[in-house]
């Protein structure tokens, strides 16, 4: 799976990062580290802090491809996708449709609720509702519609007698709409895909002061365990795989994404595994968990990123 120097089709790959999201420091991380390895491999590098000079930028650059290291709205959504498209360079990733679906995850469960992919049980409403009173009985999660990391999650625990009061804060900048979700008990569970091959399985362990796997757990230094192979059944990891490459299939992504899962495997539980969302961008610095789960195969990081430059395209 690794790109060979001599049959490469790119030499000059421009590395966007930062961008104007919520997940802007999360993307500078991951384009540095993704930049670093594409050098490393033999790549003409050219890091650029994607801002809304974008399309000059590029045009000065003239880049062959374009790694795609943002996170969140405008470079995760289909947005920075389209301008590629437009402007004819290469890229890695999912393509407009796969991205935009993805990322509004709503429309991406009607997609694998479709395929047969389990998900949890929710609706959408407005964040005036939701501030209001509980939309579903406790537990359940309440999350924006259309962003990334966690940012804005909320987990509503049995014994909390109003909704969250940050929802009434005038400064929120997550959207109007929130998918309301039943929440799922147990463990937390991943799986990359790449191309057309799922990788492993890790179970991710949040630092217990931390309540759930947020934005502090993914990104701050001790935030969480990953746990690599995920101790679970044969059964369960196998199906983990399965299902994140039917998701992967589903929506049409492209190169790599990933699949959450919970797996409620408490003492009453029901047994029962649910796909939360389909990353695709996921984080790509060298401890991230899809170059973990990379290497849990065989391959390098500088190996992954340059595979990824190399299945770059338009029209995907």
């Amino acid at each position: 799976m690794s790109a060979r120097s001599g049959s490469r089709r790119f030499h000059h790959v421009a590395v966007l990062m930062g961008g104007l999201s919520a997940e802007r420091e999360v993307s500078l991380d991951s384009g540095r580290a993704c930049a670093g390895a594409l050098e490393s491999a033999g790549y003409k590098v050219t890091p650029i802090d994607v801002g809304r000079d974008l399309p000059q930028r590029l045009a000065e650059i003239a880049p062959e491809a374009c790694f795609n290291a943002l996170h969140g709205r405008w470079g995760e959504d289909g947005c920075v996708q389209g301008l590629l498209e437009l402007l004819g360079i290469p890229y890695t990733h999912s393509g407009v449709r796969a991205s935009a679906l993805a990322m509004h995850k709503e429309q991406a469960k009607a997609m694998m609720r479709a395929v047969g992919i389990p998900v949890a049980d929710g609706k959408v409403v407005a964040r005036a509702e939701a501030a209001r009173g509980h939309v579903l009985p406790r537990p359940y999660v309440l999350k924006p519609v259309s962003e990334g990391s966690s940012v804005g999650v909320f987990i509503v625990r049995a014994d909390h007698e109003h909704p969250p009061q940050q929802l009434n804060d005038p400064g929120w900048a997550f959207g109007e709409e929130l998918l309301a979700e039943r929440f799922v008990p147990g463990r937390e569970l991943t799986c990359a895909v790449m191309g057309d091959r799922a990788l492993g399985v890790t179970e991710i362990i949040p630092d217990e002061s931390l309540g759930f796997y947020n934005y502090e757990a993914k990104y701050a230094e001790g935030g969480s365990r990953h746990v690599l192979p995920a101790p679970v059944s044969p059964f369960v990891y196998q199906l983990v795989q399965n299902l994140a490459l039917t998701a992967h299939r589903a929506l049409g992504c492209r190169g790599v994404s990933r699949a959450d899962f919970r797996f409620d495997d408490t003492p009453s539980g029901s047994g029962e595994l649910f796909c939360l969302e389909v990353n695709t961008q996921p984080g790509m610095t060298a401890t991230s968990l899809v170059p973990e789960l990379a290497a849990h195969v065989g391959l390098s990081f500088a190996e992954l990123v340059s595979w990824m430059v190399e299945d770059a395209s338009c029209s995907r």
